[in-house]
C-alpha cells in the first residue's frame, strides 16, 4: 500500500533518492535546487539514509566526485541548477561518454544575465547535447516517480548512461502537492542493487578514459551513438515495469485529449498543465485541440512524435528558451527537422515565453492557441513569435 504525503518536488526528490539507497551523494547549493542537498544532508545525518554525503567546493567538483564514485560502482546522486550546471558543463561528457550511470535532478533555472533565480528552460537546452538521458516532469509525483525510474534503467547493463531528471525551479521544487510513496519493499522489487561490471577495482586494474587518438575517436563517438540510441528500448521498457508494480503509467510522448485533434500544443516542464484547462475549455467548446507533452528529451522519440502528430494539421510549439540567432526555439527547431521527410507533415508555429520565469497564464495560452492557427493558416514572417513581452517586438524576423 502506498501512502499519500503532501511534499514539495524538492523534497520528493530527496524521498526518491533516499528509497533507492544510494551510496554516495555530491552536491552544491544554488537557489532554487538547495532544498534537495540540504534535506538529503539531513537523512544521512539523521541515520535515515545510509550514504556517503560529500561536501563540495563547487558543481564542478561535484560532478567530478560523482563520476569518481560510479566508476568504482557506487549508485551516485547529484543535483544543480541554472549556472551552477553550466560549471560542471565539461564532465558532464565524461559522464556519458564513460558510460557512468548517474542520476542528476536539475531544478531548471534561468541562465544569466541580468540575473535571475527563477525557471525557464535555458539550462536544460545548453546541455541537450552532453549524452545524458534527459526526462521533463510536470508535477511532483512524477519528480518522484522519474527520479526512482532515472535509477533503474540507467544502470541496466544494456545503457550504463546518465540520466537527469528536469522540474521546474519554484514551480515544482518549492511547491507542495499530494506526493503517493510506495512501500520500499516495492521499490526494492523495482530498483536492483547496482551491479556495475566495469568497476574499477585494484585487484582487476583496467583503464578508463584513456588518450584517444583521431584513429580512435570516432569509431568511440559513433559506438556510444548508437548505444545511446538503442536505450530507448529500455527506457520504454523500464516505464512499463514502473506502471505495472506502482500502477502509474507513463511514455516518451504523452497525448491530452488528442483524439480527432488537428491542432495540438507541444509543451514540456509544469506549464503543460495550465494548458491543459485551456484545452479542456476548447474541447467542452467541441474545437478539436489537443496537447503533446514531450516527457523523454534525449534519446529524442522520433517513432512515437511522427506517430502521434502524422494526422494533425498544425502544431503549435511552446518553448521556454530562446536558440539565440537560430531559426525559432530550441524545441521548435527540433521538432520541424524530425517532420521534414513525412510525407504529410503538420505546420509547425513557434512560440517563446515564460523567460526568466515569467507568468504564462490560460489567457496566455487562448492568445498561443488562436494565433497559432492564424499563422497556420495565413502565413507569417516571423520565424517565432513572443508571448508576455511588454513594447512593440512581439515576432521575430529572419
Amino acid at each position: 500500500m502506498s501512502r499519500r504525503v503532501a511534499l514539495e518536488g524538492s523534497h520528493a526528490v530527496a524521498e526518491a533518492v533516499r528509497m533507492a539507497n544510494v551510496d554516495v551523494i555530491a552536491s552544491y547549493p544554488i537557489t532554487p535546487q538547495t532544498h534537495i542537498p540540504e534535506r538529503l544532508a539531513e537523512m544521512v545525518a539523521n541515520g535515515e539514509l545510509d550514504a556517503e554525503y560529500i561536501p563540495v567546493e563547487s558543481e564542478h567538483s561535484a560532478m567530478s566526485a560523482c563520476v569518481g564514485a560510479a566508476a568504482v560502482g557506487a549508485r551516485a546522486f547529484n543535483t544543480t541548477s541554472g549556472q551552477g550546471l553550466e560549471l560542471m558543463h565539461e564532465v558532464l561528457y565524461v559522464a556519458s561518454s564513460m558510460r557512468y550511470p548517474t542520476v542528476m535532478a536539475i531544478c531548471n533555472r534561468g541562465l544569466s544575465a541580468p540575473l535571475s533565480v527563477w525557471a525557464d528552460h535555458s539550462d536544460a537546452m545548453a546541455v541537450r547535447d552532453t549524452g545524458w538521458i534527459q526526462v521533463f516532469c510536470q508535477n511532483n509525483q512524477e519528480v518522484f516517480d522519474m527520479t526512482l525510474w532515472a535509477f533503474r534503467v540507467g544502470e541496466d547493463p544494456r545503457v550504463l548512461f546518465p540520466v537527469m531528471v528536469y522540474l521546474d525551479g519554484f514551480t515544482l521544487s518549492h511547491v507542495i502537492e499530494p506526493v503517493n510513496l510506495p512501500q520500499q519493499e516495492e521499490v526494492d522489487r523495482f530498483l536492483p542493487k547496482l551491479q556495475y561490471r566495469f568497476a574499477l577495482n585494484p585487484d582487476n586494474p583496467m583503464t578508463h578514459g584513456a588518450f584517444g587518438p583521431p584513429d580512435i575517436y570516432t569509431e568511440a563517438k559513433i559506438a556510444q551513438e548508437v548505444a545511446f540510441r538503442k536505450s530507448k528500448e529500455v527506457l520504454l521498457q523500464g516505464w512499463k515495469e514502473f506502471g505495472d508494480i506502482f500502477g502509474r503509467y507513463y511514455y516518451p510522448v504523452e497525448l491530452y485529449k488528442a483524439e480527432n485533434a488537428k491542432t495540438l500544443l507541444v509543451l514540456q516542464g509544469s506549464l503543460s498543465e495550465t494548458a491543459k484547462l485551456v484545452v479542456d475549455k476548447r474541447r467542452e467548446s467541441g474545437e478539436p485541440v489537443g496537447l503533446i507533452y514531450l516527457r523523454l528529451w534525449r534519446p529524442f522519440p522520433l517513432h512515437e512524435f511522427r506517430q502521434a502528430v502524422k494526422d494533425v494539421d498544425t502544431l503549435i510549439i511552446f518553448d521556454r528558451c530562446i536558440s539565440f540567432g537560430g531559426p525559432g526555439g530550441p524545441v521548435c527547431s527540433e521538432i520541424r527537422s524530425a517532420l521534414y521527410d513525412m510525407e504529410r507533415r503538420p505546420k509547425v508555429v513557434g512560440f517563446v515565453g515564460g523567460l526568466g520565469g515569467r507568468d504564462v497564464s490560460v489567457g496566455d495560452f487562448e492568445h498561443v492557441i488562436d494565433r497559432g492557427r492564424e499563422v497556420a493558416k495565413k502565413g507569417s514572417e516571423e520565424i517565432f513569435e513572443t508571448v508576455g513581452v511588454r513594447g512593440e517586438v512581439v515576432g521575430i524576423r529572419g
